[in-house]
């Protein structure tokens, strides 16, 4: 292959769509989806109550996917991690009206939780990463069973994955987790502040979360590039996650104007948190396609097809990279709003 074919090849490929991800199966609870026994906002709530109808909201949600989760219908591992993510967000994001020492060692544990969910949802993303690659690549270029290859790498650590999150749901620290939400909601350790009018009090807690995003992502800016760029973009990604979640959970409290501006700004938050999650993915992609290739090539297999998808997501994440700016000028625009202190 000449020079100029390969840059062809490699461009052709970076510039492929990002891999689709699973969709929700229909029978999945949507984050929409409004229970009977969901606690209900008032016309005027306070900061308590808006914040206690999110979790409320999260906790029926969370409970119907573990049945999803064990059905292993698609997409259902992927749903309850976010839930847990958004229920640990609002804890970490509303400390001045839900007790940060109460919450501490819930905090932690939605942590685990989400840990344990998070690498089953890893493996299956990393696997339909690399494969899509391959299918991407002209047929040429795929020697020997690479294909066969990324199945045999992931079967067993999806196996294994799978195996955690039924043996956690079992587990009496899963249970104990549940007992907490459910104590949570019928007493919760409220501070002063939660009796403040939502509107006034949820903008201030969304401002810091949008400002430690803001932060992160400056140090993006001072960061060399190469790993420790890395590092502070992932950071970065989960900040904004933080501010998408908490925007999303203080909206619909904040009356018609200021609704829609959190709307807005959750949407943008959203879009950051994309970007820095597709340059994640292929950062670890690159790591995953040069130990596959190291294995196809010591079990006497051709590993040229895995030296092209390193390359692959090595392109793909400087893209990603690349779009950081724009989708954070964007994002930032639609902060304008929140207080500043």
């Amino acid at each position: 292959m000449t020079t100029q074919t390969r840059e062809r090849t490699i461009s052709t490929l970076a510039a492929a769509p990002p891999v689709r991800r699973t969709p929700a199966d229909p029978g999945l609870p949507r984050a929409g989806d409004r229970p009977d026994h969901r606690r209900r906002l008032t016309s005027h709530p306070t900061a308590g109550e808006a914040v206690l109808a999110y979790l409320s909201a999260q906790t029926v949600r969370l409970n119907a996917l573990e049945l999803a989760v064990r059905q292993d219908k698609p997409d259902s591992v992927h749903q309850m991690r976010v839930t847990v993510r958004r229920l640990r967000a609002a804890l970490q994001s509303f400390t001045g009206i839900v007790s940060e020492p109460d919450t501490r060692h819930l905090r932690a544990e939605l942590k685990w939780l989400g840990g344990v969910l998070g690498s089953a949802r890893d493996t299956e993303v990393l696997a339909s990463h690399l494969h899509a690659g391959l299918t991407a690549a002209p047929t040429e270029l795929v020697l020997g069973p690479a294909q066969a290859r990324i199945t045999a790498h992931f079967a067993p650590l999806e196996a294994s994955s799978r195996k955690a999150v039924l043996d956690a749901f079992g587990s009496a620290r899963y249970k104990a987790l549940r007992t907490a939400l459910v104590r949570l909601l019928d007493n919760p350790p409220l501070t002063p502040q939660a009796a403040e009018p939502a509107d006034t009090a949820l903008p201030l807690a969304l401002g810091r979360a949008y400002r430690r995003t803001r932060r992160r992502m400056h140090r993006v800016d001072q960061a060399p590039a190469g790993q420790p760029r890395d590092v502070a973009l992932h950071e970065t990604r989960k900040a904004a996650k933080r501010t998408r979640y908490a925007a999303e959970a203080a909206a619909p409290a904040l009356g018609k104007k200021d609704g829609k501006k959190a709307h807005r700004l959750a949407k943008r938050m959203k879009k950051v948190q994309s970007v820095l999650g597709d340059h994640q993915d292929a950062v670890i992609a690159q790591t995953a396609a040069r130990d596959i290739g190291v294995h196809a090539h010591l079990a006497g297999e051709n590993a040229f097809s895995f030296g092209l998808l390193e390359e692959r997501a090595h392109h793909q994440a400087l893209a990603s990279e690349h779009l950081v700016p724009h989708v954070w000028r964007r994002a930032r625009r639609e902060a304008s709003w929140l207080p500043k202190s």
